[in-house]
This record gives C-alpha cells, sequence and structure tokens, in this order.
C-alpha cells in the first residue's frame, strides 16, 4: 500500500506566516527579523503579491512577485524576485507549484513576459528554471548603496 502524501496547497501570505518566512529567507541567504518580515509584508501585502506554499498547515515555500510596468514593452513585465522552497521539501514539486501560481496570476493582471535572477552560484536553481521553460537572455548588474542615501537625480 502506497503512502498518501499531504497536499501542498498555495495561498497568500499572511502576517501571522512572518516567522516561517524569516526561515525560509535564511535559508535563501538573507536573514531577516520576524520584526523586519512583519514591517515588509505590510507595505508589500498592499501592491505586490507574496504566495506560501503550505503542507500539514507549515509555510513549507515562499515566492514573491511583482509587476513593471516599463516604457520599452507593450505590456507590464512580471518578476519573481524570491523563490525558495525549505531543504526538505526541495525536489518535491513545491517550487513548480510555486512559479506556476506565481505565472498565473502575472498573466491574470496583463503581463506579457515573466523574468527572474538567480545568484549565478546556484547552478541547481538554473536547471531549474530552465527546466520550467525560462531561458538566460541578460546579464544582471548591481550596485549597493545604504539604505536612505541615495536619491534620482532632479
Amino acid at each position: 500500500m502506497q503512502a498518501v502524501r499531504p497536499a501542498i496547497h498555495i495561498r497568500v501570505a499572511i502576517l501571522e506566516d512572518a516567522l516561517a518566512l524569516a526561515g525560509l529567507l535564511d535559508e535563501l541567504g538573507f536573514p531577516t527579523s520576524v520584526a523586519e518580515v512583519v514591517e515588509r509584508l505590510q507595505g508589500l501585502m498592499q501592491k505586490e503579491l507574496i504566495l506560501v506554499a503550505v503542507k500539514d498547515g507549515v509555510v513549507v515555500g515562499l515566492l514573491t512577485i511583482h509587476m513593471m510596468p516599463v516604457l520599452h514593452r507593450p505590456a507590464p513585465v512580471g518578476r519573481l524576485s524570491a523563490l525558495v522552497v525549505t531543504a526538505k521539501e526541495r525536489g518535491s514539486g513545491v517550487g513548480r507549484m510555486l512559479v506556476e501560481a506565481g505565472e498565473q496570476a502575472l498573466l491574470a493582471k496583463g503581463c506579457g513576459l515573466v523574468e527572474l535572477t538567480s545568484n549565478k552560484k546556484l547552478l541547481n536553481a538554473h536547471l531549474f528554471y530552465e527546466h520550467l521553460g525560462y531561458e538566460v537572455t541578460s546579464l544582471r548588474f548591481k550596485k549597493s548603496f545604504a539604505c536612505g542615501t541615495s536619491s534620482f537625480p532632479v
């Protein structure tokens, strides 16, 4: 007799998920306190979409989704900005479920393209994204600023 695997369901993140989200962000390499997660969630929940994967009442995955109207494309661009599945659940289909839910949400909002970035050291993640149909099309450059010290020129 085959064991029945608990169902995974995808839902929008809520403030009560903050502890689990802090743990997932730590696994992703972005240590963040629960208080910081709550503060950021409160701001992001008004305009962005944060999805979680839940198994047996426990948050086991996270995907943050953003939509950007841009001047150079006829339709908004969707961005998957953070995807992480707890180590115990990696390879079980949770990441795929989160990405598919994110893509559907962006398509429903009129996005004509979905993009993401991935640390160049995360080779397994690159293979995962390619397996889902994503292709490498550009390089990403960054420049970091101390918070609150930069502004756009007028």
